[in-house]
């Protein structure tokens, strides 16, 4: 310390301590000086009495304005040495570190400013305090003083060049500095950690995309931040991490997947779609390597299929279908029992779709994998017998599209129109379908009856096209692509003899938003239909003038369905007289009587509530 004192002049040092900034800086020029002509020499143990001087009395002083000269002159000293700063740092950032912390906002500011002189200078070397620099930075960027946070950024941005330059960084040590800090809330914090995410990411030489799955969980966390730019930043973040997993050879999806099955559950819209967009793509990608988690994806899909926002529900499905057409062993990890149970679990959910596809799981397993389905029988018996008492149509009608156990009765139902026990299954089930127009429809389509089909699809008004039937639509489009309605399609190919089968999917797509998938999947397949006209003489109409009277009350000597144009009198024993099927218009109006009467009861109790006790 004396070695120290008899370097740098007593004036200097008083200037060094002044409250004025001018003259603490002059005087921090001067030990620059004083210090590059030690360094010129070669005395480096003066050079160290000088460091070990401005620490000890001046950064540690009881006085702001001591620990304020002590920090420039540490910055000055620094400088002076240029090029041979490496070998003092261990003594000359450790008290500048400890400046973060001071009480005074001032000390602080210059505490950064000397920080960022002295990487300015050593650069590369600076690369071992990484980490204790890393969380003061952080802790400043939440500074309570403007000042501060603006010094912090400026000094932030340096450390980033110079750890993106650096071959000394260390990402494995860097991960758990980051990790315990990714659930903080405070949103200058937020910001401070995604734009480090987001700068080593840009470094081919550092592996970001491996040590994903420990801080994965909080860049979702940020997508429901109250700031509209956290929120940017997180979802443009988990969007390069997206685009990477797709072009990397080597991912882990199994733990980034549990923490998706979490967050595809979420309160807040945003995060639930881009979970359930990530699940979409491990589907696809993850193969076997998401075997083991294939209950829990499961698990968080069949939710999201009933989701309320629509762009959830369409991934959801597509997820759901891409899941589904996985086929695979259980000796691979593969766990029937675990899959199984999720369905069991969902057969209790409120929503209907959910339950359906639900059903469609148990099914599909029980046609893959029969053996290991029944041994757990007993788990599931009970609800599945339940689920006839299910109040959804649907419970029924998917079961009747899709099962293979029932491909001899679709076969029978197909001969609606030429064969007595076709006629027969056809109007015992139209009794139970007519509830539901989506049901009624899909009968139609599959007994081949096309005419009535279009003459229910014109008979929809307002109330009955909502959410729901947009939905069961949708599956109906996405199931007329599959091999249980390759015949219909395959009539397609003959538009003039199917004029009602044309007309009636025409209908269908007049009723999808022009957005929605289905929308796109029914489009594609009628553009491939030979090219035809509705117009001329066609379809007849009813003399009374209404359209759709004749559709409806059909029952005569005149031919109405597709494909029977020249058949006679004699062969309409074995047709069905439509005029006798008028359930499906009493049915809805009942249902639409029904509806109007409990919103009505609605408004009423709401009302009451409103006025309050009299």
């Amino acid at each position: 310390m004396a070695d120290a004192f008899s370097v740098i002049p007593a004036s200097v040092l008083r200037n060094l301590s002044d409250k004025l900034y001018e003259k603490r800086k002059n005087a921090a020029l001067e030990i620059e000086g004083i210090v590059k002509q030690l360094a010129s020499s070669g005395d480096h143990e003066k050079i160290s009495a000088v460091i070990k001087l401005l620490a000890t009395e001046f950064t540690d002083s009881p006085q702001a304005n001591h620990r304020k000269g002590g920090l420039i002159g540490l910055a000055a000293a620094t400088v002076g040495l240029s090029s041979e700063a490496a070998q003092h740092l261990e003594q000359i950032v450790p008290p500048v570190l400890s400046s973060f912390s001071d009480q005074d906002s001032r000390v602080r500011y210059y505490a950064c400013e000397a920080l960022y002189n002295i990487a300015k200078v050593v650069r590369g070397d600076f690369i071992i305090f990484f980490n204790k620099i890393f969380d003061a930075l952080c802790k400043l960027s939440a500074d309570a003083d403007a000042n501060v946070q603006s010094a912090a950024h400026l000094l932030d941005r340096l450390v980033k060049d110079i750890v993106t330059e650096s071959d000394q960084f260390s990402i494995e040590e860097f991960i758990p500095l980051l990790r315990e800090r990714m659930n903080v809330l405070n949103p200058y914090v937020r910001q401070f950690l995604v734009g480090w995410i987001t700068v080593l990411d840009s470094v081919p030489d550092i592996d970001m995309l491996g040590f994903l799955p420990d801080f994965l969980d909080g860049l979702f966390n940020m997508l429901s931040d109250s700031s509209r730019e956290i929120r940017q930043q997180a979802d443009s973040a988990l969007s390069e991490f997206l685009l990477e997993i797709k072009n990397s050879p080597s991912v882990d999806y199994g733990r980034m997947a549990e923490i998706l099955v979490q967050r595809a559950a979420a309160l807040d819209e945003f995060t639930r779609l881009t979970a359930i967009t990530w699940i979409n793509e491990f589907v696809k990608l993850g193969g076997d390597q998401l075997f083991p988690y294939y209950a829990d994806i499961l698990g968080a899909i069949l939710p999201c299929i009933s989701d309320k926002e629509e762009k959830i529900r369409v991934v959801a499905r597509e997820t759901n279908e891409a899941l589904r057409s996985i086929e695979a062993n259980p000796t691979e990890n593969f766990d029937v029992g675990g899959i199984l149970s999720i369905a069991r679990r969902q057969l209790d959910s409120e929503w209907e779709a959910t339950r359906i596809e639900a059903l469609h799981w148990i099914s599909t397993l029980l046609t893959r994998h029969r053996a290991e389905v029944l041994c757990f029988l007993n788990d599931i018996f009970d609800t599945l017998l339940k689920a006839l008492s299910d109040s959804s149509d649907e419970a029924l009608n998917l079961i009747l599209l899709t099962s293979s156990e029932l491909s001899e009765l679709r076969e029978l139902l197909k001969q609606s129109l030429v064969n007595a026990a076709g006629k027969d299954l056809f109007v015992s089930l139209y009794a139970s379908w007519c509830h539901s127009p989506m049901a009624i429809i899909s009968l139609c389509l599959l007994a081949q009856t096309y005419q009535h089909a279009c003459a229910v699809i014109q008979s929809l008004v307002e109330e009955d096209i909502n959410a729901k039937f947009l939905v069961q639509l949708d599956k109906l489009i996405r199931l007329l692509e599959t091999p249980v309605f390759a015949y219909l399609r395959l009539q397609l190919l003959e538009p003039r003899q199917y004029i009602w089968l044309l007309k009636a999917l025409y209908g269908l797509l007049m009723l999808l938003p022009q957005q929605s998938s289905a929308f796109k999947v029914l489009r594609r397949r009628l553009k491939t239909v030979p090219s035809y006209s509705f117009g001329g003489g066609n379809l007849k109409r009813a003399a009374s003038g209404n359209p759709h009277s004749q559709i409806l009350h059909h029952s005569g000597s005149q031919i109405t369905e597709d494909g029977d144009i020249d058949q006679d009198n004699g062969n309409l024993q074995s047709g069905i007289n439509f005029a006798s099927l008028q359930q499906f218009k009493q049915m809805q109006q009942q249902h639409h009587m029904l509806a109007k009467s409990r919103a009505q009861s609605r408004n009423s109790s709401t009302s009451i509530l409103k006025e309050g006790p009299k």
